[in-house]
């Protein structure tokens, strides 16, 4: 059984303490077009770059970003770098609580990425993996010992980049025992002996082969390998798969395994980090482990389809699950306009750009599919706003629509290249646009842009005007006209 809308509102019951590798990943896009005649290697033209937060940070954005409280312990240096990841979290200070301690002399963890198109042509590391000095490791758990009391379950996000020495994690382990609160471990270590306490540990296929020495490639393999990591650690294991979904093996019972939904992937960094925030969350806020790892899986899903480090959203969870009262039947439908505002400042964030097209898309036709295709294609993610039935009979008369507006938002939620749907029941979609401030607004090549709604709004912040190719001969009123002529018999 899926998640409920409930259990996934559950999750801002949780409060989430974050402790480790704390990191800035900073992302350089480009456009690609011939290789350099001084090396054999591509010249980037820069046309955008972009700072999110990396490591145990990233961990923490993801927790907020679900609902959740994070308290969020991590090391940083004295740097620009550390000024930038501040401005970050500031950002998110009502749902991240930070305590992150500089050390003088040591470089903040940076992950630059150099993107040409959609393919990561190099990364580049600036960091320090050697342990943190004795003062900082006081700081760290003084912190730890602080608040472990007020979480309702600990995360601890290992890089190895030398936050986490022996003594730091073996504090955190007697805190949490002590608070009686559970602990979630993404592993990088190669011995677990220094994990022992934790209540899960959540590492991919390559961690625990390095672990236990053991394959991880068939479910037996796996169950194996997870079975040697549970009879010494006494943790559950919960093992990502990358493309076979995720595996759950515990103490007792069967092994719980789920498939990865398939989609387009267009960046996998930073989907551990959700898996796991997620989990943390889940388990936080008294969800069942299974369902806790359910929410893990979707999310995963979700931001591997987002470029570069990114979280997921209670509404897009929603949506990829299809819970709740929207559409057809519970069916995924239409967005209420906060949560697709919320979508939109996310994919904001993310570094997307978002397109908006309107319409009442009656009866779903070529010349349709056509205009969203395109529309599509002018952006990274597309909001389309349906007028409501009344306005629809406003516009068109007492005969339309012939579809209901739940009708016509779960089938244009299914329709490839739409991420989200609303409705809207003033003649105009202004107020629409002006609340989700789109970067590019599509409308049909009929329309002169100076006739286009929102058009004013949009271009005052930057954005774009698409005026798309129609298709001739292709509209709702014709199919409706077709399909009451009488057929020969």
């Amino acid at each position: 059984m899926s998640p409920t809308q409930d259990q996934i509102a559950q999750l801002t019951r949780g409060r989430v303490l974050v402790v480790g590798d704390v990191m800035v990943d900073h992302y350089v896009s480009g456009r690609v077009s011939r290789v350099s005649d001084e090396a054999p290697v591509p010249i980037i033209h820069v046309g955008d770059e972009r700072w999110t937060a990396g490591g145990a940070a990233n961990v923490a954005a993801n927790v907020a970003a679900l609902g959740g409280k994070a308290l969020l312990v991590g090391v940083t240096g004295g740097d620009q770098a550390a000024s930038t990841l501040a401005g970050i979290l500031a950002d998110l200070a009502s749902a991240i609580e930070t305590h992150l301690i500089t050390e003088p002399g040591r470089p903040t963890t940076i992950k630059t990425r150099y993107m040409g198109g959609q393919h990561q042509i190099v990364r580049v590391d600036r960091e320090h993996p050697g342990a943190v000095g004795k003062a900082t490791e006081d700081r760290l758990i003084a912190a730890v010992d602080m608040l472990a009391d007020d979480c309702d379950a600990i995360m601890i996000s290992d890089y190895a980049k030398g936050a986490l020495t022996d003594r730091v994690l073996a504090a955190i382990m007697a805190a949490g025992k002590k608070a009686g609160v559970p602990i979630i471990v993404d592993p990088k270590r190669n011995d677990w002996s220094i994990y022992r306490g934790a209540t899960i540990i959540t590492p991919n296929r390559k961690e625990l082969q390095l672990a236990t020495h053991a394959l991880c490639g068939s479910d037996a393999e796996c169950a194996d390998a997870a079975g040697q990591a549970i009879a010494t650690m006494g943790a559950a294991v919960l093992l990502t798969r990358s493309e076979h979904g995720m595996s759950l093996f515990r103490q007792a019972g069967e092994p719980l395994h789920l498939s990865a939904k398939a989609r387009e992937v267009f960046d996998v960094s930073g989907a551990g980090d959700t898996a796991a925030a997620t989990v943390a969350l889940g388990i936080a806020s008294g969800l069942p482990i299974e369902t806790a790892m359910q929410l893990a899986n979707v999310a995963a899903g979700i931001v591997v389809g987002k470029r570069g480090t990114a979280t997921a959203t209670p509404a897009e969870l929603l949506a990829e699950i299809g819970t709740g009262n929207r559409g057809l039947g519970g069916a995924p439908g239409a967005l209420l306009l906060a949560e697709a505002k919320k979508l939109r400042e996310t994919w904001g964030r993310e570094g997307l750009t978002v397109g908006f097209t309107n319409g009442c898309f009656d009866i779903l036709h070529a010349g349709h599919i056509s205009l969203l295709r395109q529309a599509a294609n002018a952006c990274d993610r597309l909001i389309v706003a349906l007028n409501t039935d009344a306005s629809v009979r406003g516009l068109k008369g007492p005969e339309r629509p012939v579809q209901s507006e739940a009708v016509r938002a779960a089938v244009m939620a299914a329709v490839k290249g739409v991420d989200a749907v609303i409705l809207f029941g003033d003649p105009t979609p202004l107020e629409v646009i002006s609340e989700l401030q789109p970067n590019v607004l599509i409308k049909g090549a009929d329309y002169a842009e100076d006739q286009i709604v929102g058009a004013d709004i949009v271009r005052a912040r930057g954005g774009r005007i698409v005026r798309v190719t129609l298709v001739d001969g292709q509209s709702t009123t014709k199919v409706i006209e077709k399909s009451r002529r009488p057929t020969n018999s």
